[in-house]
């Protein structure tokens, strides 16, 4: 149903999730500024506004507000010094998240050329629920996912079966 609709497989999977979880009358609040994955949600249908690119370790204020069903956070929070402050302080009820899975085989990623695009974290399943529900989410679903790279070595075969991304769906009350 999908085939060729995607330019990445974390895409497809993680629409395939979400669509599953959040109904396109949802009010979504993408965390982040507009990138190629927000911009299919709403070519697809989907009700997405993103943040504007504020520090979210710092200013939480786009999160504060009731005018949102759903909170998503694609590859976020590992960028941030404490996710938990802007966990705590979203206002809507549902939250769908992915986060990089640590690989053993792999140190946490750094860009050579983009200071800002950075890992402070790379999770462990259990580190990820156990910050969620800190922050008061009672996590309904969840997902491990590889990632698989069209490159020659140990890593590479390595990451066509160990999972890379970590997918959760949350309410709270």
């Amino acid at each position: 149903m999908y085939e060729g609709q995607f330019p990445k497989k974390r895409y497809k999977h993680t629409f395939q999730f979400l669509e599953k979880v959040i109904s396109k009358e949802d009010r979504i609040l993408d965390l982040g500024v507009p990138n190629p994955f927000s911009e299919m949600l709403t070519n697809k249908g989907f009700n997405v506004t993103n943040t504007a690119g504020e520090d979210l370790d710092t200013e939480t204020d786009a999160v504060k507000t009731d005018a949102f069903d759903v909170v998503t956070a694609f590859e976020i929070f590992e960028h941030l010094v404490s996710p938990f402050n802007v966990l705590s302080d979203i206002k809507a009820k549902k939250l769908v998240a992915s986060v990089p899975l640590q690989l053993w085989f792999a140190s946490a990623y750094k860009s050579n050329t983009d200071k800002w695009d950075r890992h402070y974290h790379e999770f462990e399943d259990w580190q990820f629920d156990w910050l969620l529900e800190k922050a008061g989410w009672r996590i309904l679903k969840r997902e491990k996912f590889t990632n698989p790279v069209n490159k020659i070595g140990i890593r590479p075969i390595l990451r066509r079966f160990t999972p890379r991304y970590y997918l959760v769906y949350a309410e709270r009350d």
